[in-house]
């Protein structure tokens, strides 16, 4: 099995909202903020190559939205999915897996293109897309908190084209994901956002979507206000943060624009960063 990372582009977030109730003069050191408060993501994206498997984690924003959308999050930087796909040789017509942590728009919007006659089409045909069905129930049928965020020309095609499948629970693993050891079920950003663990090279690996956006969130408060249950993030932050100190995790960073993957340690604060590295370097 080989892991690759796959850069999708940059995009900019209001930095109080990435932050939550943590002070600009505790977090613009970490993730500094333009003249608008807007602060620079990734949306990195997992790529596990085993066997006759390759299954793609999450997929960035996409190229399909209008210059209105694009512009509310500026959108920028040379990377593309197809761009980094190209680079390790593969084309969207090899994935064979699309493997979904959740179904906010920077998460899921890369799953599905607009055609030059403009019907919406999979951006992986090939493929086997990867939810459950308690989030899916939760995005298709948004709460007001979380609807701008839940396209559903992101979401509903998926289903129509009949390539959607279900886990059933973290314990019940597909025969398609031979490499997953494991799903963790995460609450608090979103109902059932889903962080697969994997072992590649004697390590633990870990994608954390959006329950570690970043290395800069590793202490406990620093939550981001999207989320729609702060404290259940909190909570489940800790213990996977305590889990990955105890075995030392690999934890793979969706969003942070500098850091791939960091490792975690115990202190006398609590969890605290222990190194970063790009996961090549593994």
């Amino acid at each position: 099995m080989t892991l690759h990372t796959l850069d999708t582009g940059l995009f900019k977030l209001d930095g109080g909202a990435m932050f939550g109730v943590v002070p600009k003069s505790m977090w613009h050191k970490l993730n500094p903020a333009d003249e608008n408060n807007m602060c620079t993501w990734a949306m990195r994206c997992l790529l596990v190559e085993d066997g006759g498997r390759l299954v793609l984690v999450d997929n960035g924003i996409g190229a399909k939205q209008d210059e209105k959308f694009r512009g509310h999050f500026y959108l920028h930087g040379e990377d593309t999915l197809e761009k980094s796909l190209r680079k390790l040789g593969f084309t969207s017509s090899d994935i064979t897996d699309v493997f979904l942590t959740h179904l906010h728009f920077d998460h899921c919007g890369g799953s599905v293109v607009r055609t030059p006659d403009g019907k919406l089409d999979l951006a992986f045909p090939n493929a086997t897309y990867w939810s459950n069905e308690q989030h899916w129930n939760w995005a298709v049928t948004p709460n007001p908190r979380e609807k701008a965020s839940f396209l559903r020309e992101n979401i509903l095609p998926i289903q129509e084209s009949g390539h959607l499948q279900f886990i059933s629970s973290s314990a019940a693993i597909p025969d398609a994901l031979p490499s997953f050891r494991e799903i963790v079920l995460a609450d608090g950003h979103t109902e059932k956002m889903m962080l697969p663990v994997l072992e590649y090279k004697g390590r633990t690996v870990a994608f954390m979507a959006d329950l570690l956006p970043s290395a800069g969130h590793v202490p406990l408060p620093y939550v981001m206000s999207y989320d729609v249950r702060p404290l259940v993030t909190m909570d489940e932050k800790e213990r996977v943060l305590r889990r990955a100190a105890d075995e030392n995790w690999v934890l793979v960073l969706e969003h942070d624009p500098n850091v791939e993957c960091i490792t975690v340690q115990h202190t006398d604060k609590g969890v605290r960063l222990a190194d970063s590295f790009r996961l090549s370097e593994l």
